[in-house]
């Protein structure tokens, strides 16, 4: 890695939190040079402007939480096991970058504005969803989930159901709601294990 690949990186991992917690409209320049400690041009030398810059932390930060969350890593036991795994890591492992989800996040700061982050954030729950409604087919095709059971209806549910948790979780300041969250979906699952 060259020192011009280096400096941009730091700079991407200094940003992350503050996009992460503020939004992308809530995040200044003056945050990120004061964050970073370049001065505009030292900035501007890697980035075009602070969208572009956004756009790289939101990369990082995605791929950071699909890292943690084994959404991007073959998960070990049978297709039950490796769902309940995900649901584990989504509710022990907090956020790798201070702020919580960044889909999360970027979905309610982009909503109305930046069409560059929510294709971003779309994307990564896109590569979530299939994740789970691979494992889900797989273990319908291998006989450890109930035929009838719709790989897609379960990635929306997990998802939904962990990603509504972690925003009661954040208000709250506690995590009750996860843990509830975690529950509930362990009797979702149990209930879609094929019994022999």
């Amino acid at each position: 890695m060259t020192k011009g690949e280096q400096t941009r990186q730091a700079i991407i991992e200094k940003a992350a939190p503050l996009f992460n917690q503020r939004g992308f409209a809530g995040c200044s320049i003056a945050d990120i040079l004061e964050a970073t400690g370049l001065e505009k041009g030292g900035l501007y030398r890697h980035f075009s402007s602070k969208e572009d810059l956004a756009a790289a932390v939101l990369r990082y930060s995605l791929q950071r939480a699909i890292e943690a969350r084994g959404i991007s890593s073959q998960l070990e036991g049978d297709a039950i096991t490796q769902l309940r795994l995900m649901v584990s890591r989504f509710v022990t492992t907090p956020s790798p970058v201070p702020g919580g989800c960044p889909i999360l996040n970027t979905a309610v700061d982009s909503d109305d504005g930046n069409p560059v982050l929510r294709k971003l954030a779309r994307g990564a729950l896109a590569k979530w969803k299939s994740k789970i409604q691979s494992i889900v087919e797989q273990g319908i095709a291998s006989g450890q989930i109930v035929p009838s059971t719709d790989p897609q209806h379960i990635a929306n549910l997990i998802i939904s159901t962990l990603e509504g948790a972690l925003m009661v979780t954040r208000l709250e300041g506690n995590r009750h709601a996860l843990h509830d969250a975690q529950i509930l979906l362990e009797t979702v699952l149990s209930a879609i294990a094929f019994r022999k």
